[in-house]
């Protein structure tokens, strides 16, 4: 097989069988075009000639290129494809099997304080059609713990708001529904009554259903989401340092603060294991201590 019959042989692979989103699929093939590029700038041949040798040749290459985090998941995508093409009897060994992955030190996800978040969505202006869309996503994303790339995903369609709930599409295909609370339900109305309509007026395309669109009526993207995010929290001189995904974090952090059990917030993030909801818990003890620590009465003169 060519390279480019390689290529596009995971490429089937990531998107019929594992039904991963575009911009994982992206992802995962950039791992191994890093591999391509390393294989034709030593002048080692193509991805069949690829052995044990030449595979720790390329992991000592990566470890001075790139860090940890990156070096795992290139050497993780390219040992699944070599796995794919021991079994389909491609290749005559996976010269990836043994390689061992560097440890990655583990960082506490990133949220906002309950009463930052609160500032933060009390401070959109919803007197402009922008606005309203901006409080109805916002709204949303705190109040459902969605991923940004499920957010972008949802069609109107998606919405019951009889039962209240949301249909979330997410990763490999596994749908899930959350809750929606009463007031992200009546920004969501506004918006779809005053100012879709309008914004769908601005473009001739076909209308895909989705939820939400931007100015010129098209579909919203993760980029999209990434940039009003940024302008609006410019347009509040807010001092928070935050990404579509820390509403996510926030989210899951403030429910285990209240007291909501660990099975419960895994379910509604759609989290397959339960050990990656459980980094929530860290998240949840620290901000504990640090309450404690600028509280108590005993802590604070032992800080002194």
């Amino acid at each position: 097989m060519t390279n480019r019959e390689i290529i596009d042989f995971y490429r089937s692979y990531l998107e019929d069988q594992k039904h991963y989103s575009p911009h994982t699929v992206t992802a995962y093939l950039d791992d191994l075009l890093t591999l391509v590029g390393f294989l034709e700038h030593e002048d080692l041949g193509t991805l069949e000639d690829v052995t044990d040798r030449i595979a720790k040749f390329f992991i000592a290459h990566l470890h001075g290129t790139y860090t940890p985090g990156s070096i795992r998941r290139k050497i993780s995508s390219v040992r699944t494809l070599y796995r794919l093409l021991f079994e389909d009897g491609a290749v005559h060994e996976n010269p990836f099997s043994g390689a061992a992955l560097p440890k990655v030190a583990k960082t506490l996800p990133k949220f906002a304080y309950e009463d930052e978040i609160v500032g933060f969505l009390d401070g959109i202006d919803d007197t402009t059609l922008k606005g309203r869309r901006d409080a109805a996503m916002f709204e949303l994303l705190y109040g459902s713990g969605i991923r940004v790339g499920e957010l972008v995903g949802l069609k109107t369609t998606d919405l019951d708001f009889g039962t209240k709930t949301l249909l979330v599409h997410g990763k490999g295909s596994k749908d899930r529904y959350v809750p929606m609370h009463d007031g992200s339900i009546d920004k969501l109305k506004n918006y779809l009554v005053l100012v879709r309509p309008v914004f769908r007026t601005r473009t001739v395309a076909i209308d895909d259903h989705s939820l939400f669109v931007n100015f010129k009526g098209g579909p919203l993207t993760d980029r999209g989401v990434r940039d009003i995010l940024t302008k609006e929290l410019e347009r509040q001189a807010s001092t928070l340092q935050m990404s579509p995904h820390a509403f996510r974090h926030s989210f899951a952090t403030h429910l285990l603060d209240h007291g909501v059990d660990l099975r419960t917030v895994q379910e509604l993030l759609g989290h397959a294991s339960l050990s990656t909801t459980q980094i929530y818990t860290k998240v949840s003890t620290e901000r504990m201590r640090e309450v404690y620590a600028k509280s108590h009465p005993r802590a604070k003169k032992a800080e002194r």
